[in-house]
């Protein structure tokens, strides 16, 4: 579903992580007013310290964004963070005081980096900032080698989680692309295999109507008798030419109905539809065959672009057809062009076609190929 519509999806990847930054954020302001109301913590440091990180935090939100869809050069915003995170990290702190606003707010800035800059330079300006995370807040006591792997992990995970989402939404975006490229190759194979099909109709058929006509023309004034006959056989060629184009062209026209049937139900899953498919086609002769698709195709049309339907279902049976579509919204503003071609062709073949709304946020299309 994510794949068929990349713009839903980049919105969620964004707006998810804007509400994650903001959460963090006010947790680790939180954080350092309870530091300083319990004296761990001096005013002016406190205020400092939430100074850096309202800068960090604010400016991570459009990092990210400037780093979403491709791998940038280093911008003012990033070295601006990087300052705030070294003012912070050069406050003093009080012995017993709270750390941790500190190295998440390094870390986080870090896992922006990573979006920036190459693997190599990454893990260079991560093991500098964790060497200094763990000097500079540890003061380089005895202890520094057991807190030293725990700055660590949460210097790998919080960049590793920054970077796979990045990563999700370029594949989500790639998926896409190659579904497209996928639909333009089908269409542009179709055109060339249609093209190929006319040449081999006509390229023929027009090179014999070609040197008979120039016969008829050298016959003409020597023996009329064999330049009529010439000629009666061009206009024969000509005839049957246009017989085997009309041929081809209804031919390529022509829809299968079990394969519009499956069609529309790949598309419709596809586009995040759940489609169900009760159909029996055996019984039905070609023509209504050919009808019943063209209205299978229409109606699929409508429901993918007329209704955020999260539901459909396509029943057939007697040679009546119906499509039944939820996502609605608002009065019908009548039928459009596609609907009110598929009730005049149903027309002019004797059947019968409604479509329109049945019931609060439905829609339902029937369609009755003649017995």
């Amino acid at each position: 579903m994510v794949a068929s519509r990349p713009d839903t999806a980049r919105k969620i990847l964004v707006y998810w992580m804007d509400g994650l930054v903001l959460l963090t954020g006010m947790i680790l302001l939180i954080v350092i007013l309870l530091s300083v109301r319990q004296g761990s913590m001096g005013w002016a440091t406190g205020a400092a310290s939430a100074a850096g990180v309202a800068v960090v935090f604010v400016l991570f939100s459009l990092i990210l964004r400037d780093a979403f869809d491709s791998r940038p050069r280093p911008t003012v915003k990033l070295v601006v963070s990087g300052a705030a995170v070294a003012g912070i990290l050069l406050l003093p702190l009080p012995p017993g005081g709270d750390y941790m606003s500190w190295d998440v707010t390094a870390y986080f800035w870090l896992s922006a980096v990573v979006l920036y800059l190459p693997l190599w330079a990454s893990a260079l300006v991560g093991a500098a900032l964790v060497t200094a995370v763990t000097f500079l807040n540890h003061a380089a006591g005895p202890d520094w080698p057991a807190v030293l792997p725990g700055q660590l992990a949460a210097a790998v995970s919080m960049s590793l989680a920054i970077w796979l989402w990045r990563w999700l939404w370029w594949t989500i975006r790639d998926a896409h692309d190659s579904q497209a490229a996928k639909a333009r190759l089908a269409v542009a194979e179709e055109r060339l295999r249609f093209a190929r099909d006319l040449h081999d109709l006509l390229g023929h058929s027009l090179s014999v109507i070609t040197l008979k006509s120039e016969l008829a023309a050298k016959l003409a004034a020597k023996d009329s008798a064999k330049a009529a006959a010439e000629m009666a056989d061009v206009r024969r060629l000509a005839g049957e030419s246009l017989l085997e184009v009309r041929l081809a062209v209804d031919g390529y026209r022509s829809l299968d109905l079990d394969e519009e049937l499956a069609r529309a139900c790949a598309v419709l899953e596809a586009a995040g539809t759940r489609c169900v498919v009760e159909a029996d086609t055996a019984e039905l002769t070609p023509d209504a065959r050919a009808l019943l698709a063209w209205v299978v195709r229409e109606g699929t049309t409508n429901v993918l672009k007329h209704s955020s339907a999260s539901r459909c279902s396509i029943t057939l049976a007697g040679g009546v057809l119906e499509m039944r579509n939820d996502g609605v919204h608002g009065p019908a503003d009548g039928a459009g062009s596609g609907l009110r071609g598929l009730a005049e062709r149903m027309a002019a073949a004797g059947g019968a076609f409604s479509a329109g709304p049945v019931r609060e946020g439905e829609f339902a299309l029937r369609a009755q190929v003649p017995a």
